[in-house]
């Protein structure tokens, strides 16, 4: 890798996380979880319900990306940690496939979503640029892991939001959804800096490697929120119970969001202003004692364990 594998070397590192970063065993059983998990909240229900739409494919993909990447890693530290990054995502794929799963099951079926998430990343994103594009395949490479420190960024917040998320708790929410959403953020809090390091590592030098990350945020941020807008119109469209009745409004989410049920837009967006500081590092989000106290804690693991 040359000078580039060197002078790219983390900062402020991954270092910021003294454990181990590994896949956890867990164990959800989906059989008593109702459809509208939140009680008469069909809105925050199924802008949550997104996640699980998003996620199988995207964090195969993460895998897949990061994989491409190893070999470029000069690092032994930041080498593995990211193999223990690659084995929580994979597990966090599999885990909200099985809600998938259960969604079906309730007549809820999400393939007709799902089918244009698989061809984002597996087409659009996959190993070779789209449309036969002259991207040369180092360049290819450095720009999708961009998008992955990116993603990874808005997850940390996320997942941050849903450990303190009381508001849930207040409404009655299913006690298994909470378990899978707060140990999967837990996670996302715990390796919330491997990606970001992955891409300094690996993502040249200099104006041209923070040129890159800009723009990784820049393709990110709105693609995310048409993602999730579009894919709460697709639930609530598709939701059984509703008959057809149910749409997204700005409104209703605007009320969920009052009710602590989901995170404030203001809090989303704070987040790319701080990610494009110069001198941003993802070890400052969030906290990471409460995302490994919930780890300690969590039903599903102690299920499993």
């Amino acid at each position: 890798m040359g000078a580039e594998g060197t002078a790219g070397a983390r900062t402020t590192g991954a270092t910021a996380v003294s454990h181990e970063i590994a896949p956890r065993r867990v164990a959800f059983d989906w059989s008593r979880t109702p459809l509208h998990w939140i009680p008469d909240e069909p809105t925050a229900t199924h802008v949550i319900n997104v996640l699980h739409l998003l996620l199988p494919a995207g964090e195969r993909w993460f895998v897949k990306v990061f994989k491409e990447g190893l070999p470029l890693i000069t690092d032994p530290e930041l080498r593995a940690a990211v193999k223990g990054f690659m084995g929580q995502e994979a597990t966090h794929s599999v885990q909200h496939t099985h809600v998938l799963d259960h969604l079906a099951a309730q007549r809820l079926d999400t393939a007709a979503f799902t089918r244009y998430v698989d061809f984002l990343f597996e087409r659009l994103l996959g190993e070779r640029p789209p449309f036969n594009a002259p991207v040369p395949a180092r360049e290819w490479l450095r720009f999708r892991l961009s998008v992955v420190a990116a993603v990874e960024q808005f997850t940390a917040v996320l997942g941050d939001w849903v450990l303190a998320a009381d508001g849930l708790d207040r409404a009655g929410a299913d006690e298994v959804m909470l378990d899978l959403l707060r140990w999967h953020g837990a996670e996302e809090v715990e390796h919330r800096a491997v990606a970001f390091d992955m891409y300094q590592h690996c993502g040249g030098t200099g104006t041209r490697r923070y040129a890159r990350r800009v723009a990784g945020m820049a393709v990110t941020a709105p693609v995310m929120l048409y993602l999730w807008v579009w894919g709460t119109a697709y639930l609530m469209r598709h939701d059984p119970q509703s008959a057809g009745r149910l749409r997204y409004s700005l409104k209703e989410h605007e009320k969920a969001v009052r009710k602590g049920l989901l995170p404030a837009w203001r809090e989303l967006g704070a987040a790319v202003p701080r990610y494009l500081r110069r001198t941003y590092h993802p070890s400052r989000e969030g906290s990471l004692n409460r995302a490994v106290e919930y780890l300690k804690r969590s039903p599903a693991a102690k299920a499993a364990s």
